[in-house]
């Protein structure tokens, strides 16, 4: 985080100091500027590289860099209200007319001002991510024989292997896809087993990136809610049979938001149930490797206990490594196998080859198991302080569950809240949150919050934001 922030004060500098130089002026050499500013050289060439990227200067190897020409004035903007017809009407065909909306989305992707504690988050703090090991798995793949070329269009085998053992059942390497994260693989998913205009069965509440994928793809999400063990067979059965739906969404572990486990006793009913009803089940299998200490055995995945290929299953590296290590995976068995391929392949033709060879690199590596140790103990102390301080400094939001996985917890607010308001209180005391609405595809049953303890840096840090937030609460009584 330093050096990030090095390299953008840096820059800035250089950019004030860019009129001392004529047109085609040579800037002073990279050794100059690490004796004057006293930084490393590496934190000069990305300072360097970040103005060469906004067209500010030029770097040539060997001679240095050089201030680029004034740039011309842009020409006037042109008129684009035709759009607003144009997409109006493409809608107006469509039986449920797609919408893009990725506002729950970037609620956890956008990064808080400086000094705002980040609950929004959905990754891991840089702290958590195994950056060394990342590293080194990339440096070795990059050397691996033919790194660069081509990879299979299903993804390479012996990742497609290793993603098998781990579902275990009849699952294996053939069954397996390798997509851009579980993001691409969900979209894959959606658009092979729904036509445009049809239902899909989705949990109440659920994660709102999956929701915005249907909306995109002209689906129509009906909600099926889900308790502490999980989603409600009963009601499942009742919207199957309302809806004539082919399709359910799910995540059986750690739910998003929820935090809830698919009980034992639930989850033969929720596969015989979608097998009555001739349909499938997207099994969202993201916080696997993100269980706490206290977590116990896990349940295996759906998948391994589908006999019919019923499930299609979803997982990921993303989660508990980084952001940008967008690695996951497809399972199915049967001929939806054929259709979830043609699809991925016209959408993104592969993986990044590179990308595939440092996933390998990364689980193979002795430093994996020791990663995912410390993040299910730092995850568990994490939680704990939040769960007290929350407690502690605002009993009268709901905490009605402790997951054992995961990196939220989903609060409930009082009767009356106006969750936006509090949401624009909470920013202005320095704390961002995740607002509960985008997590509903009908009207929720009460304003809720999710708050992530794994975006931050440690328990002090959350201790900080709850008491930023009780500030927040108090400013709206």
């Amino acid at each position: 985080m330093q050096e990030r922030s090095s390299v953008a004060e840096l820059a800035n500098v250089l950019k004030r100091e860019l009129d001392r130089y004529s047109p085609g002026g040579k800037l002073p050499s990279s050794r100059a500027l690490v004796e004057r500013f006293r930084v490393s050289p590496v934190t000069v060439s990305r300072a360097l590289a970040q103005l060469a990227a906004e067209g500010l200067v030029v770097t040539r190897p060997g001679a240095g860099a050089f201030r680029t020409e004034p740039r011309t004035h842009a020409p006037a903007p042109g008129d684009t209200s035709w759009q607003e017809v144009a997409l109006s009407a493409d809608a107006t065909a469509e039986l449920v007319p797609r919408t893009v909306d990725a506002s729950g989305v970037l609620a956890t992707l956008a990064a808080p001002p400086p000094g705002v504690v980040e609950f929004n988050g959905g990754y891991l703090h840089p702290s958590l991510q195994p950056e060394r090991a990342m590293a080194a798995a990339l440096a070795r793949a990059g050397r691996r024989p033919g790194a660069w070329s081509r990879p299979p269009a299903d993804g390479l085998p012996e990742l497609r292997e290793w993603f098998a053992r781990g579902l275990g059942g009849s699952i294996g390497a053939a069954d397996v896809l390798i997509t851009a994260g579980g993001q691409s693989a969900l979209t894959t998913a959606l658009r092979a087993l729904a036509p445009p205009g049809a239902p899909v069965l989705v949990e109440s509440p659920t994660y709102p990136g999956m929701l915005a994928i249907a909306r995109a793809a002209g689906l129509r999400p009906v909600p099926v809610p889900v308790d502490a063990q999980g989603v409600r067979p009963d009601l499942l059965a009742a919207a199957f049979r309302a809806t004539g739906a082919r399709l359910f969404i799910c995540q059986p572990l750690f739910q998003n938001p929820t935090g809830a486990v698919l009980s034992a006793e639930r989850r033969p009913d929720v596969l015989r149930i979608a097998r009555e009803a001739g349909a499938f089940v997207v099994e969202d299998d993201f916080a696997r490797r993100m269980a706490h200490d206290d977590a116990g055995p896990l349940p295996s995945p759906l998948a391994a206990d589908d006999h019919d290929g019923v499930v299609v299953h979803v997982s990921s590296l993303t989660k508990v490594t980084s952001a940008s290590l967008r690695v996951g995976m497809l399972a199915a068995r049967g001929p939806v196998s054929e259709r979830l391929r043609a699809i991925h392949v016209v959408d993104t033709f592969f993986v990044a080859r590179p990308l595939q060879e440092a996933a390998l690199e990364l689980v193979g590596a002795p430093a994996w198991s020791r990663h995912l140790r410390t993040v299910a103990t730092e995850l568990t102390a994490r939680r704990e302080a939040m769960a007290v301080a929350l407690r502690a400094g605002l009993p009268e939001l709901s905490l009605p569950h402790i997951p054992a996985g995961g990196y939220h917890l989903w609060l409930r607010l009082p009767d009356g809240t106006d969750e936006s308001a509090l949401l624009s209180a909470a920013l202005r005391a320095g704390v961002a949150l995740a607002p509960g609405r985008p997590y509903f595809c009908a009207e929720p049953p009460a304003g809720y919050l999710r708050l992530s303890f794994a975006g931050v840096a440690g328990t002090s840090e959350i201790a900080e934001g709850v008491r930023r937030l009780r500030t927040a609460c108090d400013e709206l009584t």
